[in-house]
Formats: structure tokens, C-alpha cells, sequence
């Protein structure tokens, strides 16, 4: 197959990341595949060091015509079969050229957030596109929904995780707690994210405060972003300075991971499957997650972890209690957790199913 996707984000994230590693599987799968990508982009550097052929083109609806044009020209250069399109307005003019040149289209849709009702959703959902991929089940129900479009026509392929590359080892994990002065006796629990308000670290930091008797309880924020600030300054004016620390960024957080009794993922909004709460899962540890996009496809209550309410730091609470209470319940959960991953959410599984999506689409009238 002759595969173009397009990219209209100019970032650098999970969406991008996925956008990269698909590229090179299918590469190696025996596909071919060009890129037109936001000008300046920050899929644009890593995919030309992997030695794609990379269009840059300004995906504004000013532009639009030289957008159409550029297009025109890659599909009929590249011999292009079928299109993945990513973003909103890259998908609405791909999805138009497309559609003038009788190309075949995909459209993955990264984030869980809500579309636009009515003729938004059916012109770029089911007009403009063959087929929808979401990342979790929740999306692609409400895109179904809202769009008026088969099952077979829209369904969720999450972000699988690298389980090759993804492991910690106890002394990793010593280390870790070394590094950052942890006691040996102190019980961690913690997340990887990046800071920002809707992941829910206020709700964390609130439920350790209304834990005052578990005195060697600890909560561990592994990450960076926008609301760092914000978060300590909620951690003070809690007065949990003492028993929270803030990490910043870790390239690989697996030992950090894996010194947590239990991970956390308290989002409020925005969430697919989560790729840390993949890692948590496979490192075998519980998870308390509230039921946001698809953080419940991998913490499965009663299963894996448990699932609160969101914003809820009472029941965080006893969630934490709960589970640091039963050992025999965490490895169970941790151990349930890990074969979910290994038996559907690895980099594997994703690709298989997008080759899959894409041969479906090719052999459809």
C-alpha cells in the first residue's frame, strides 16, 4: 500500500508519537509512506531522521486552495491507495481532495473530547471519511452516535504500549527512591502525566491530606507541563509539602513506576487509553482511576484497580486505604493488570489492527 497521512497539529505529544511509530512498522511491513505535515510541525524533524519523504504545507482554510493543490499533486506523485488523516482541519481538506479524486480515507481521531453536533459530525465522520478510528470505546460511541455511522465503520484501536522496551528492575527502583532521598520504610503511590489541571493531581494531593493516620504514605508526581506551579501551590496550601514530591520530568519513568503500591490517574477530561496507565498495568501495579475516556479499559473495577468518581478525593481515599490495606488484592489486581496488556494493548496489536482497518477500507465499495 501507498499510505499519506497528514497532520495539521504543529506539537509534539502522544498523538505524534503514535503517528511516528505506526510509520515505521508499517515501513517495515513492507508499506510505503509520505507525509503532509503542518509546516514547522513537530512530527516534521523526527520523520525525516527516519528517512520519510515529508511535505511540508500551511493547513489553514486561508490556504486552503494551495492545500488542495499540494495534495492533488502527492497523491497523484506517490500513487497514493488510501489516506490517514489526523487532526480537524487537515481532515476536512484531505477529506475534500480525497473525495475529488476518489482515494479512500481514514480518519483518526486521537482525543476523547466531544465533537460538534449535527453537520459537523456527519460531513467529516461519515461524508468525508470510509472509516473512524478513535482510541477508546467511549469516542467511538459517541462518534457512531453523532454521526449516524456503523460500528464497522467507526471503532477504537488504542495506543498500544512498547512492552519490549518497557522494564524496571527492583534495583532500578532502589535507585529511584536513592535519587529523590525516599526512605526504605516510606509507601509510595504516585502517577506519571503531564501536569495539567484536568489530570487530577489536586484530587491526589487531597486525598493523602484526609489520610493522616498512614504516616509513612507518600505520593510521587512523575512529570512536567503547564500547571506545576498551580499543583505546588495547592500542595502548600493543603500543607502536604511533606508528603508529596514533585519529580519533573523523568525520560524513563519505568523505575519510578514500579517503586508505586499503586498508580493513579485521576483525569477529569481529555483522556483515550492512557499509554502510563498501560505501563503502570504492565509493571503489575493497581490503579485507581475515575471513568474518563478509556482510563476504565484498563482499570477495570474490582479487576485491576478501582474506578472513583471524578473529582471525588474522599473516595480516592478509600480507595488507597482499601487497597494498601489487602496485599493479596493489589498483586492480584497487578497481576490481572499486566496480562490485560500483554493480551490486548500491545504496539503489536495496534498495528495489526490498522493494517487490518486499512485493507477493509481498500476492499469496500
Amino acid at each position: 500500500m501507498n499510505i499519506l497521512h497528514t497532520e495539521a497539529s504543529p506539537g509534539w505529544g502522544g498523538q505524534e508519537i503514535r503517528i511516528l511509530r505506526e510509520a515505521i512498522a508499517m515501513r517495515e511491513r513492507g508499506h510505503n509512506l509520505v507525509f503532509a505535515i503542518q509546516a514547522d510541525g513537530g512530527l516534521v524533524k523526527p520523520l525525516r531522521e527516519k528517512g520519510f519523504k515529508v511535505y511540508e504545507i500551511p493547513f489553514t482554510y486561508k490556504r486552503s486552495i494551495r492545500c488542495l493543490l499540494t495534495l492533488f499533486k502527492i497523491f497523484k506523485k506517490h500513487k497514493i491507495d488510501i489516506i490517514n488523516s489526523h487532526s480537524s482541519i487537515d481532515s476536512w481538506l484531505t477529506g475534500i481532495a480525497a473525495r475529488l479524486k476518489c482515494i479512500k480515507i481514514v480518519r483518526t481521531r486521537h482525543l476523547s473530547t466531544p465533537i460538534r453536533k449535527g453537520l459537523n459530525s456527519r460531513l467529516l465522520y461519515k461524508t468525508l471519511a470510509d472509516a473512524v478510528v478513535t482510541t477508546c470505546k467511549r469516542a467511538a460511541l459517541t462518534i457512531r452516535e453523532q454521526a449516524s455511522i456503523s460500528p464497522e465503520r467507526c471503532l477504537s484501536i488504542p495506543t498500544g504500549m512498547d512492552i519490549e522496551s518497557f522494564k524496571a528492575s527492583a534495583a532500578d527502583s532502589v535507585a529511584f527512591r536513592k535519587k529523590f532521598k525516599i526512605s526504605e520504610d516510606t509507601i509510595l503511590i504516585g502517577t506519571t502525566c503531564i501536569l495539567r489541571g484536568w489530570k487530577g493531581v489536586q484530587h491526589m494531593m487531597e486525598a493523602i491530606k484526609k489520610l493522616p493516620d498512614m504516616k509513612n504514605l507518600k505520593l510521587v508526581v512523575v512529570g512536567d507541563g503547564v500547571s506545576r506551579l498551580w499543583l505546588e501551590n495547592i500542595c502548600r496550601e493543603l500543607g502536604v509539602t511533606d508528603r508529596v514530591i514533585f519529580t519533573g520530568y523523568i525520560d524513563n519513568p519505568a523505575a519510578a513506576i514500579n517503586a508505586m503500591e499503586i498508580f493513579l490517574l485521576l483525569s477529569t477530561a481529555n483522556e483515550g487509553v492512557s499509554q502510563a496507565s498501560l505501563q503502570a498495568a504492565y509493571l503489575g501495579k493497581p490503579q485507581i482511576t475515575t471513568p474518563i475516556g478509556g482510563l476504565d479499559e484498563v482499570c477495570l473495577d474490582g479487576k485491576t484497580g478501582y474506578v472513583v468518581p471524578v473529582a471525588d478525593s474522599s473516595a480516592v481515599a478509600r480507595a488507597i486505604r482499601k487497597l494498601l490495606k489487602n496485599p493479596q488484592r493489589r498483586k492480584d489486581f497487578g497481576e490481572a493488570a499486566r496480562q490485560l496488556v500483554i493480551e490486548n494493548y500491545t504496539i503489536k496489536h495496534t498495528y495489526e489492527e490498522m493494517e487490518r482497518i486499512y485493507r477493509q477500507v481498500l476492499s469496500s465499495k
